[in-house]
């Protein structure tokens, strides 16, 4: 692709960060309306769990398959449908008449929400080939997450009070509409120097797994975690990653290169990502449920009380992608790991939402958690890396974040029905809801404790070496791999000076 005016990289850039902000404010918007979708569609905790994870499972099974699609015929090509279909999405989820015709059309969005944020961030990468500016852009990116944290919930509540949740969906359609002309205009085709062949098995492997495994983590609690159901699927789960551990590495273009994990800051960034997005997704699901059903709350109430992280995030996000580019990723981690553990301790031992102030210091620790762990996540996974694979590096680092976010909403929304239906209390009891949240609370705690580990181990001088041998074992030559190499090695000796 040739190289761009700066201009014309920025606005890639706003392009790329309107598709991430329709994904997001989604996201956030929808937890916000839960409670008011429960009452209308009669449902279950259960059927909460799948409104939100029928969404990022799909999105977690396709992700790879859309970033490897698009370095083979045109990543322009690939985000223009994406973002058709998940504006065509959003429409019939706001048309949808019962739960199960919603979680179908949330399946629908997903499909589109494969093609976007993956997509973007490899478009952005080969936009931005110089490792600072790339930083920075991704700090860019980064904000617009906390954009989106800030914005969704309390326009969210505002749609929900005024209209009804269904209007959350509406929101989608002008952005999108908007990014797919801009994006026909402005963002030119770009695409890898090798084509990478189609990987069939690999992918029905992927989505196996993950339905097979969400389904059982959040089905459990109601049909008996030793039941025949459950453990049928979680046998088919466990053979589904042991084929993909033994099916990948025979293939000359695997669906997932498990080469990348030699490196020690990418396999690090990958669980980092799962950790901190499972901590999020569990935080926002619990949060919600409490301040609407216990508190009492209105839904435009409940997005006022989460701007104190909301705006932690929208603030710090930037900054930790200018302290990656100047300083390397290990700072942003080790603090994001510290404030995020710290939070979920406070709700967890301490019970910190029965106060409002005490609610507040725990928002707004987590918000400058997870603030500034996003842009470390991203410029790890994709510093380094071969360019011509640039958007399967993308991918799985976006994979993890929805399989964390997936797997947090499974796991945690599990211990909370498991801990309701144990002490037979009600949503809106509030020594019940408290008590049975605490496992919960938990393991957003074990998350914040990962990110600090994992984060101390995968930055040091140890780490960047096997990064480096990991890239020149993965270099193309004649693509401009060994050129993107040469420039990442230079960055890094600049950063740990």
């Amino acid at each position: 692709m040739p190289e761009l005016s700066h201009r014309r990289r920025m606005l890639v850039l706003a392009i790329c960060c309107m598709s991430l902000l329709i994904v997001s404010l989604d996201t956030t918007a929808l937890n916000v309306a839960l409670p008011a979708m429960r009452r209308e569609l009669d449902a279950s905790v259960a059927g909460m769990q799948w409104t939100i994870d029928a969404y990022t499972l799909v999105l977690a099974s396709l992700l790879m398959l859309a970033g490897s699609t698009a370095d083979r015929i045109g990543r322009r090509k690939v985000f223009m449908a994406g973002l058709v279909l998940f504006t065509l999405g959003s429409a019939l989820c706001s048309l949808a008449p019962n739960l199960e015709a919603l979680i179908a059309f949330r399946m629908v969005q997903a499909v589109g929400g494969s093609m976007l944020n993956p997509v973007a961030m490899s478009i952005i990468t080969n936009t931005f080939t110089d490792p600072r500016e790339r930083a920075r852009a991704i700090g860019v990116w980064g904000g617009v997450v906390g954009i989106s944290m800030a914005a969704g919930p309390v326009a969210g509540g505002i749609l929900v009070d005024s209209v009804g949740w269904r209007s959350i969906f509406w929101v989608n359609l002008p952005v999108g509409i908007a990014a797919l002309l801009l994006t026909w205009r402005y963002v030119p085709e770009s695409r890898a120097h090798r084509a990478r062949r189609p990987d069939p098995v690999g992918q029905l492997l992927v989505i196996t797994l993950l339905g097979s495994l969400t389904y059982a983590i959040i089905e459990a609690p109601q049909k008996g975690w030793v039941s025949a159901e459950i453990l049928l699927f979680a046998s088919l789960a466990a053979a589904s990653l042991a084929g993909l551990l033994v099916y990948e590495p025979r293939r000359t273009d695997p669906l997932i290169d498990l080469r990348f994990f030699h490196s020690a800051p990418f396999s690090g960034a990958t669980v980092i990502a799962v950790s901190a997005f499972a901590g999020l997704g569990g935080f926002l699901f619990l949060n919600t449920l409490y301040l609407q059903d216990v508190r009492g709350l209105s839904a435009l109430e409940a997005g006022l009380y989460t701007l104190p992280m909301a705006a932690m995030v929208c603030v710090l996000a930037p900054l930790s992608g200018r302290l990656v580019a100047a300083r390397g990723p290990r700072i942003p981690l080790l603090v994001a790991g510290c404030a995020m553990a710290v939070s979920g301790l406070m709700l967890a031992a301490f019970d910190a939402e029965t106060g409002t102030v005490s609610m507040f210091a725990a928002y707004v620790l987590f918000g400058l958690g997870f603030g500034m762990v996003n842009a470390p996540i991203t410029n790890t996974a994709v510093s380094g890396m071969p360019r011509s694979q640039a958007g399967v590096a993308a991918a799985v680092a976006s994979t993890s974040r929805q399989i964390g976010q997936t797997l947090g909403v499974a796991v945690i929304g599990a211990a909370l029905a498991a801990g309701m239906s144990g002490a037979g209390s009600s949503a809106g009891a509030t020594d019940g809801f408290v008590a049975a949240s605490r496992p919960g609370w938990w393991i957003v705690t074990g998350c914040g404790l990962c990110v600090l580990l994992v984060g101390a181990l995968s930055s040091g001088r140890w780490a960047r070496d096997t990064a480096r041998r990991t890239a020149e074992r993965l270099a193309e030559p004649g693509t401009g791999d060994m050129d993107a190499l040469s420039a990442a090695q230079s960055s890094a000796a600049r950063t740990s000076s």
